[in-house]
């Protein structure tokens, strides 16, 4: 029986359209703030890496909190919408005040300003506004497809943007008149761009009642629950455990592939191959996101499109390294690329897995946890692309870096390389371990025929 179907086509380009708004922060932030921070404002890179996993112990909980807000919301918007919605004007004023530290304060007035604009903005704003979005995929629509599909929409709008904000950043900032002032500007006109953006987004899609969420039985009594059991729930499901880690370390690799700015150009004597390389890692994850829905249905589900995908980006880094090695910057873009390849299919389908590990919770435990299961996002970004930007800073800062330097040792140009040749492969790999065990799919199939529930159910 064909499931019933909840979205048009510009739903779905409205739904995606959210990310446009995310990765103004995302890809804005983790790209630049280390260089901004070094070398215009001067300060230290180990001391910045440290502020942030710093951060990370304030606002490490704010993921649950946030979750399970939002499942006890009931408002005319519904649950999720009115945190995507005001969650995002906080984004855009933090997001403003990391890249406006004034020049004039002292330094540790300067480090002080940094650390509460960047503890904000990831604890607070953005927090809500991510986990409110994706939590929409599951209160928008019970169709499995059309949460294949959301989810692609998404991330191609996600890596456009990336790919966009990586290309013309450094480039704008010289066009603005480059130093402190040009990055605060480029900061303003982003931030604003996002605002807009995502209140269009919020407004393009309807949340289903509560009603016809649960097949028509009321939610009364299934979100009585507090933050710690939220917690209990959440950890005694073992493919949101699972899906955190993966995430972790997608972030953990998008900042060191962020961290190739130092590398082109220190290394590779030329910094606006950074730009190029941005066209070699987000242009092939947007042709895998448009075929994803339907390899997802050749396939017959996401578990094995997903391990296939990560053996190839895999395959994909190990001769990027190999390639890096050998000086040949075409074929490090071309391999680069293949991996990107690789990775698409789990970015696109993300989501729809995290649908399906919420609708484990509630074979399994009887609770309705969507907005609290969505979390996995929130946190897998905050700590992943929080401690892989620390990292960054401490290794460089072991390594000798100093951003204000005209030369770097031997011993940084090392570092570099070591960060975005061979970090990203150890993580590739990690991932595509992780993955192997992830069929939710499968598991959730078991438990309804042992129920006997009908095999093609969405709950």
């Amino acid at each position: 029986m064909e499931e019933k179907k909840y979205l048009k086509w510009y739903n779905k380009v409205g739904y995606g359209s959210g990310d446009i708004a995310g990765n103004v922060v995302y890809a804005f932030l983790t790209s630049f703030v280390m260089v901004y921070l070094t070398d215009t404002i001067g300060l230290a890179s180990g001391i910045v890496g440290t502020l942030i996993a710093v951060s990370k112990l304030f606002d490490g909980f704010t993921d649950v909190f946030f979750g399970s807000m939002i499942d006890k919301t009931h408002s005319r918007l519904g649950k999720a919408r009115p945190w995507m919605l005001y969650g995002y004007i906080g984004c855009a004023v933090t997001l403003v005040c990391c890249f406006a530290v004034p020049v004039g304060l002292g330094k540790t007035a300067q480090y002080v300003w940094f650390f509460i604009a960047y503890t904000l903005l990831n604890g607070v704003f953005y927090t809500a506004n991510n986990i409110a979005y994706s939590a929409l995929t599951s209160l928008v629509t019970k169709n499995s497809k059309e949460r294949v599909q959301m989810g692609s929409y998404r991330f191609i709008f996600a890596f456009s943007t990336s790919l966009l904000i990586q290309t013309i950043t450094v480039g704008f900032v010289d066009l603005c008149g480059g130093g402190a002032a040009a990055w605060r500007m480029v900061a303003i006109i982003y931030a604003a761009a996002g605002l807009a953006v995502n209140t269009i987004s919020v407004l393009s899609v309807k949340e289903l009642p509560d009603e016809e969420r649960n097949d028509g039985e009321t939610a009364e009594g299934e979100e009585n629950y507090g933050l710690a059991q939220a917690f209990r729930l959440l950890v005694k499901n073992k493919f949101y455990l699972m899906i955190c880690g993966a995430y972790i370390l997608q972030q953990l690799y998008s900042a060191m592939i962020g961290a190739g700015i130092y590398y082109m150009a220190w290394v590779l004597k030329n910094k606006n191959l950074f730009g190029q390389f941005a066209w070699a890692v987000n242009i092939p994850l947007i042709i895998a996101l448009v075929f994803t829905p339907t390899l997802v249905g050749k396939w017959k589900g996401m578990y094995k499109l997903n391990l296939r995908g990560y053996i190839i980006a895999v395959i994909g880094r190990a001769l990027v390294v190999a390639a890096g090695y050998m000086g040949n910057v075409p074929l490090m873009m071309a391999f680069t690329a293949l991996a990107a390849l690789g990775q698409g299919p789990w970015q696109g389908d993300m989501n729809a897995v995290i649908a399906s590990c919420s609708e484990y919770t509630y074979l399994t435990q009887g609770k309705r946890v969507d907005g609290t299961m969505y979390s996995c996002t929130s946190l897998g970004v905050k700590i992943g692309g929080g401690i892989g930007t620390a990292v960054v800073g401490w290794l460089l800062e072991l390594s000798g870096y100093v951003g204000t330097n005209p030369v770097q040792p031997q011993s940084a140009l090392n570092m570099m390389q070591f960060m975005y040749l061979w970090l990203p492969l150890i993580f590739n790999i990690l991932i595509m371990l992780v993955l192997s065990r992830m069929n939710v799919e499968g598991a959730n199939e078991k438990i309804k025929k042992e129920k006997g529930i009908q095999a093609d159910a969405v709950l």
